[in-house]
């Protein structure tokens, strides 16, 4: 028996339809209520990690449903990462991310995924000053601190949360202008590496304020300067490090919300949507301020643009550096 023509049309209209369903679901009944889960590459307590938990308690509501906070630190933040990029794009599985991010190409030959290709940018979410923080006692200020450290080469150790990361680069960015040479330790996070500083057994460290802050008014870490190109309105007796006699030593250290490529642009869309509203909430942002960072948002158009060209600046730092994995 032969199938008619309106038959033939009939089956083929079902068959599209079922291709599809997936597709649908996922752009106009996401999220249905399913859980979402936010990977954040590094520790619990780290600036990144501390962004992520403000979004997520504020996101779940938002899209009507939950949103949890998933830790996966390791290897400069390329082992979380590489679950994301590896994750279905259908919008359940979100990254946060610093600046390292995009480091990591540089440093970590043999990547199983492409920084760039493998993820779609959400948005950013906001820009946290690195503070330089040394044990008490150890350095009256950045000029001591220079001074000291050029009069022994190589005799001075700076921490960071792991290799590439935005601490990393933030130190290295700084060395580099100040014509330093010292040893790089890096650390699992930036929690660990705080501790060693307090200890004294690591002489400094570029710390994302929204960690560091209670530690320095605990008097356990002393700030000499922060690391961007203006001061911090939670500390603003701190010079920066370029007013402390270094210059071209700023460096900004972001924080953003990626998904993995081929999320459905509706749902990146609603994502991008609800961040911006969020941030701009002005209590979000007075709870941003006390901890010296700033909202940072953009369209997601843009922040692929922004990548891009912050991934080039990157490059050329990891190469003046001689960053390599430890």
């Amino acid at each position: 028996m032969t199938t008619s023509f309106l038959g033939r049309r009939q089956l083929l209209a079902a068959a599209i339809a079922l291709c599809a369903f997936p597709a649908a679901q996922a752009q106009g009944d996401w999220p249905r209520g399913q859980t979402i889960r936010m990977v954040v590459p590094f520790t619990a307590g780290s600036g990144t990690d501390i962004v992520a938990r403000l979004v997520a308690e504020r996101l779940g509501p938002a899209l009507g449903t939950s949103v949890i906070i998933d830790n996966k630190p390791g290897a400069g933040g390329t082992l979380g990462a590489a679950q994301v990029a590896k994750a279905a794009p259908d919008g359940y599985t979100l990254l946060v991310h610093s600046a390292g991010h995009l480091v990591n190409p540089s440093i970590y030959p043999g990547l199983s995924y492409d920084t760039l290709k493998d993820f779609a940018g959400v948005t950013p979410l906001a820009s946290l000053p690195n503070v330089l923080v040394a044990p008490p006692g150890r350095f009256a200020d950045v000029k001591d601190l220079v001074a000291q450290a050029k009069a022994k080469p190589g005799g001075f150790n700076y921490a960071s949360a792991g290799n590439g990361s935005a601490t990393h680069m933030n130190a290295e960015v700084f060395r580099l202008a100040a014509g330093l040479q010292a040893q790089h330790v890096p650390f699992r996070g930036t929690p660990e590496a705080m501790t060693e500083v307090m200890g004294g057994r690591v002489d400094w460290f570029f710390a994302p304020m929204v960690s560091a802050l209670p530690l320095i008014k605990d008097g356990r870490l002393k700030a000499l300067a922060v690391g961007t190109g203006k001061r911090s309105s939670v500390m603003p007796q701190v010079p920066t490090t370029v007013e402390a006699g270094v210059p071209g030593s700023e460096y900004l250290f972001w924080v953003g919300l990626f998904a993995p490529a081929k999320t459905p642009r509706p749902v990146v869309d609603r994502l991008q949507a609800e961040v911006a509203k969020i941030m701009a909430a002005p209590d979000l942002k007075e709870r941003l301020d006390k901890l010296g960072a700033e909202p940072f948002t953009m369209p997601s158009a843009d922040f692929d643009r922004f990548l891009a060209d912050e991934t080039a600046k990157a490059q050329q730092v990891v190469k003046a550096a001689g960053i390599k994995v430890d």
